[in-house]
């Protein structure tokens, strides 16, 4: 056993003795750490539930991630869980944070698997931690002219296309486009095949440089609004989350309504202004 793998072994079964915590016990520690920020009550609360992140850990070995960082990612999602998670909504830590544990674990394998972008959506993450399972279950009852990607995308509900795509990613390692092509052609590499779709460097700055003075016509704009205007378009469109027009109309003290055509003047005015700076349209 290397030094590695008894490292493994010690945290495992330091993570199966920590102490369980009764209901009462884990309410208290949830409201201390949510009320009074005690963060002792917190990582006593999160050391407890280590097992949970062993546990759910031990399902993604299969990915070829080492197994402490996906327990380390496990501890980070109960980070997360114990941020959000209320006391007082009645439901148990541990089944809370189940979810932000794993979420947290498929994030890092997503992550590791491949250096080409994979899972980027939910119906792709579908896929990646499906495929396998579905794909020797559909090879034994394969329907008549269906083919795999077919019964995959049937059973999971998902566009063949993105099934198709999904198989040929997980059907071997990253290769270095640098690697020689095995087609006769002496010397040549698969990056030589790559053509440069790029714009030219011309083309570049001169975009770079209309969209910088479009930014620059667009929060002029924007300053230029009367204050209540201003704060509208501001909290609805450059906000990072933007506000519901409920929301506006509580803190400003009008209706829902009102905020909507509040919001339609000063986007009309803001458009005419970028307009009329620009000589063409905000979106064009």
């Amino acid at each position: 056993m290397t030094d590695r793998d008894h490292h493994t072994s010690r945290f495992i079964r330091q993570s199966m003795a920590r102490e369980m915590l009764d209901a009462d016990t884990e309410h208290a520690l949830a409201l201390a750490w949510r009320d009074r920020r005690d963060e002792a009550a917190m990582h006593r609360l999160i050391r407890a539930y280590t097992r949970l992140a062993v546990s759910i850990a031990s399902r993604f070995r299969r990915y070829g991630v080492p197994f402490e960082d996906l327990v380390q990612q496990g501890n980070l999602g109960l980070m997360r869980a114990a941020e959000k998670y209320d006391p007082d909504n009645g439901a148990r830590f541990s089944t809370y944070a189940t979810w932000w544990v794993r979420a947290s674990m498929q994030e890092y394998v997503m992550r590791n698997w491949s250096m080409v972008r994979t899972g980027t959506n939910a119906a792709q993450k579908k896929l990646f931690f499906h495929l396998r399972r579905l794909q020797a279950r559909a090879e034994d009852d394969l329907r008549r002219d269906e083919s795999i990607a077919t019964a995959v995308a049937r059973e999971l509900d998902v566009p063949e296309e993105q099934v198709e795509i999904m198989l040929g990613r997980m059907s071997g390692p990253d290769l270095s486009l640098n690697t020689p092509q095995t087609d006769g052609e002496e010397g040549r590499e698969w990056v030589d095949t790559i053509e440069d779709g790029t714009a030219d460097t011309e083309t570049s700055v001169l975009g770079r440089m209309e969209m910088t003075r479009r930014s620059s016509l667009l929060r002029a704009a924007v300053r230029a609004l009367p204050e209540r205007e201003r704060r509208i378009v501001t909290r609805r469109h450059l906000a990072d989350e933007p506000s519901t027009l409920n929301e506006l109309g509580d803190e400003m003290g009008i209706s829902k309504e009102r905020v909507r055509q509040l919001e339609e003047r000063a986007l009309a005015r803001v458009s005419a202004s970028v307009l009329e700076g620009s000589g063409a349209p905000l979106n064009a």
